[in-house]
């Protein structure tokens, strides 16, 4: 066969399988070749650029940002939607993100962990749809859903809620997430109904969070689940920037360890770890650092934010964040650390220099 006919074939088979729309075994057919050779000779036809393939992404789409992120952070997958610098309105639009993500990808069988007084989940269990082929679902609470109850509604709503929508059940955690003393918060470990709940936490396979910033927002605020304002500061001094169901971690997503760990009811860090598929799910101008710390720590796998916080987070940013040992962590462009002693820091700003610090005070 000569070049030019082995060409021909080429643009004949190419024209039958993506013009014509036939199958490989049709083409082997008409043609009285091995399928294998279809097969081939199509790979051939994009390797000779008879074929080009082209995917023309819709307005809204933005894959090169959600690759980027997963390459820079490490993340199994990121989904990057269009919003405006609005924060009920990036509540919205994630909410509705996360609600086709959990319809698309939930399995039969799986055990759903779903954080508490998160605005992002109660807009995303709203925006769901009622599957149409029973999932039989665990869904359980893993952080304490009860407090005022003008806002205790919207923990356990959130909880049920999602229960129902995926025809499965639901587990509440009936006790605070954040109680007065270490003793109280064995006492409640100890009920029967909170055993019941906790005992779940190894289970889960799929987690869906918020991740917060050391302000509290309105919602977790008029739920009575909050530090007070000395315990804040005390987080922000030891260079807290965000939570996972107020687990908190500082810059480079590194745990910041108080004594209020023992005051909260909820999943730990260990057993989030554990978790195959942790969906953070938050975004805005003020969640920038919390999510950035998230990501640095490997404390979410999946994330899903809009666009402006996308572009943020893949902006060079440094920041230092104390480590044991009087060392300190330099963090650049994503999730690098550099680790450098305390000792050449303290040159540095004797000599005039200055060290910025990745610091925020904004909210949940």
């Amino acid at each position: 066969m000569t070049r030019f006919d082995e060409l021909r074939l080429l643009v004949k088979v190419a024209r039958m399988y993506y013009q014509h729309g036939l199958r490989q075994a049709e083409i082997t057919e008409r043609l009285n070749v091995h399928q294998s050779t279809v097969s081939r000779l199509l790979k051939r036809a994009q390797k000779e650029g008879i074929v080009r393939i082209t995917v023309s992404v819709p307005p809204g789409a933005h894959p090169d940002l959600e690759e980027t992120l997963q390459t820079t952070y490490g993340l199994r997958e990121a989904i990057v939607v269009d919003s405006i610098e609005d924060e009920e309105q990036i509540v919205r639009d994630l909410g509705a993100a996360a609600a086709f993500y959990v319809e698309t990808t939930l399995r039969p069988t799986e055990v759903v962990g779903i954080s508490s007084w998160s605005a992002a989940l109660l807009a995303m269990v709203e925006a769901m749809r009622p599957t149409i082929r029973p999932r039989r679902a665990q869904v359980v609470q893993i952080l304490g859903g009860v407090g005022n109850p003008g806002a205790e509604e919207h923990a356990t709503h959130l909880t049920r809620r999602l229960a129902n929508l995926v025809a499965g059940t639901a587990t509440l955690l009936p006790a605070p997430g954040v109680v007065g003393s270490a003793e109280a918060r064995r006492v409640l470990l100890g009920d029967r109904f909170v055993r019941e709940a906790t005992a779940l936490f190894a289970d889960v396979t799929l987690a869906l969070v918020g991740v917060g910033t050391i302000e509290p927002s309105k919602m977790l605020a008029a739920s009575g689940n909050v530090f007070s304002p000395q315990e804040l500061d005390m987080l922000r001094a030891r260079g807290a920037v965000g939570d996972i169901c107020l687990r908190f971690f500082d810059a480079s997503g590194a745990p910041v360890s108080t004594p209020l760990d023992e005051r909260v009811i909820g999943i730990d860090r260990a057993e989030l770890r554990r978790v195959d598929r942790v969906v953070g799910i938050a975004g805005g101008l003020r969640k920038t650092a919390a999510i950035r710390g998230a990501l640095r720590g490997g404390l979410v796998n999946v994330l899903i934010t809009d666009r402006g916080t996308a572009e943020r987070l893949l902006q060079p940013v440094e920041a230092e964040a104390r480590l044991p040992g009087g060392q300190q962590a330099a963090v650049r462009k994503g999730g690098t650390r550099r680790l450098t002693s305390g000792r050449p820091a303290l040159r540095r700003r004797r000599a005039g220099r200055k060290s910025p610090r990745g610091r925020s005070r904004t909210g949940r």
